[in-house]
């Protein structure tokens, strides 16, 4: 279930630093992407990734404990719900309280365990929304998309 609000949108891409946690080492996946996208907008995308050393000519990061200087959120694209799980306590104990949860059309439904134990620890938590459709001026077809959700009455409030 989405209950994100705009204000968590724009709170979110408030902050310019920013952990892709599960940014994939293949160049051509959707991440990759979404993470080139951020940087084209100004922001400062750090990734994170186990089996990586660096991620389009940054460095990458195990997890989110080891990164300096310290990021302002952390956009999850995690593939299991364990992985998710793993991501919002390393998050917790990282101190990170803007959280993305993102899942592709085709993913499993947003991890509720992990969505709760977010809310309970008072962070801010945006689960299954596109970041392309709230990123500045994004493209038309991510603006339609936004557009739709907001005539079906799924876009946020």
């Amino acid at each position: 279930m989405r209950t994100a609000s705009m204000q968590d949108i724009n709170k979110f891409l408030e902050c310019k630093r920013v952990a892709f946690v599960g940014v994939s080492r293949n160049p051509q996946h959707f991440s990759r992407a979404l993470f080139r996208e951020f940087v084209a907008k100004g922001y400062d995308p750090v990734p994170v990734n186990p089996q990586a050393a660096d991620i389009e000519g940054r460095p990458c990061f195990a997890q989110l404990g080891a990164i300096t200087p310290r990021v302002d959120a952390a956009l999850l694209m995690t593939g299991s719900p364990e992985a998710t799980d793993r991501a919002v306590r390393e998050c917790d104990q990282a101190g990170i309280r803007n959280i993305w949860i993102y899942k592709s059309v085709n993913a499993n439904e947003v991890h509720q365990q992990a969505v709760d134990f977010i809310r309970q620890r008072g962070s801010a938590v945006i689960e299954g929304y596109c970041p392309f459709m709230f990123l500045p001026h994004p493209v038309f077809f991510h603006r339609a998309h936004r557009f739709l959700l907001g005539i079906t009455g799924s876009h946020p409030h």
